[in-house]
């Protein structure tokens, strides 16, 4: 009797192991799965901004803070100074018309205000550029997400133009690619409107902004070279939007040579 209980306590135990080495695996493939897919995201940050607002200067450099401590991972900023400002007593030099008509087009979509400095991420949601913790939980939140379409961007600089070929892992009839040629510092002595007598300094400006029209997943497209373009102080930053939602659904940082 007591041998009996014996060898039912045995095999007992012996199924017990047995079911918790299966747990344990499939748990373990899991998780493998979960490293796999997950952490896959990335983050487009797009600020509106001015230096003819007094708000702005805070935003402007918390994305320098940002691109400094993201450096190595796939968070892209583009700075788009816009021009309605500029009625208010200084010139922005680096604001233009096309920069405040993509700031509508995201109101529009996004049914948000038009203010600065305002902050767009992936063109799915928007908040107050200067707000540190929301921008970090988001950008956390972007780099946790899954990212099914790739890009793969290369540009060759000619004397005068510079021609890039792309290669997009999936393309949706509504989506277009975005070359943007960014400036990653620069620094204005401001001589009049709200910021009147204050030095700003700006990050990742977006100077030019091309759409190019997607008929297939690869292809090359020309531009002229901005001026004062250098692959030293510069770089160029691919987005695919899809234009109905204003989601951006792939983007990189384009390898210059």
């Amino acid at each position: 009797m007591i041998l009996k209980n014996l060898i039912g306590t045995g095999a007992f135990v012996a199924l017990m192991f047995t079911v918790s080495a299966f747990v344990h695996e499939e748990k373990k493939e899991t998780a493998t799965q979960n490293i796999s897919t997950k952490n896959d995201g990335f983050a487009v940050l797009e600020l509106f901004t001015s230096e003819g607002c007094s708000s702005c200067p805070p935003a402007d450099q918390l994305m320098g803070e940002i691109e400094k401590k993201y450096k190595d991972q796939p968070v892209y900023i583009l700075s788009y100074h816009v021009d309605y400002w500029n009625r208010m007593g200084w010139k922005d030099r680096f604001s233009s018309a096309q920069n405040s008509q993509r700031q509508q087009e995201y109101s529009n979509k996004l049914g948000s205000q038009v203010y600065t400095p305002q902050l767009v991420v992936n063109g799915k949601t928007e908040f107050v550029g200067s707000d540190r913790t929301t921008v970090e939980n988001t950008i956390s939140s972007e780099l946790n997400g899954l990212n099914d379409n790739k890009i793969d961007l290369k540009a060759k600089i000619l004397p005068k133009e510079i021609i890039f070929n792309y290669n997009i892992s999936q393309v949706n009839s509504k989506d277009k690619l975005l070359i943007t040629f960014v400036e990653k510092h620069a620094s204005t002595q401001v001589g009049g409107g709200e910021n009147e007598g204050r030095n700003l300094h700006h990050y990742q400006i977006v100077h030019k902004q091309y759409p190019v029209n997607l008929s297939s997943k690869e292809g090359t497209a020309t531009f002229p070279i901005p001026n004062n373009f250098n692959v030293n102080d510069w770089e160029v930053i691919g987005l695919v939007q899809n234009t109905r939602s204003g989601e951006i659904v792939a983007s990189t940082k384009a390898i210059v040579n």
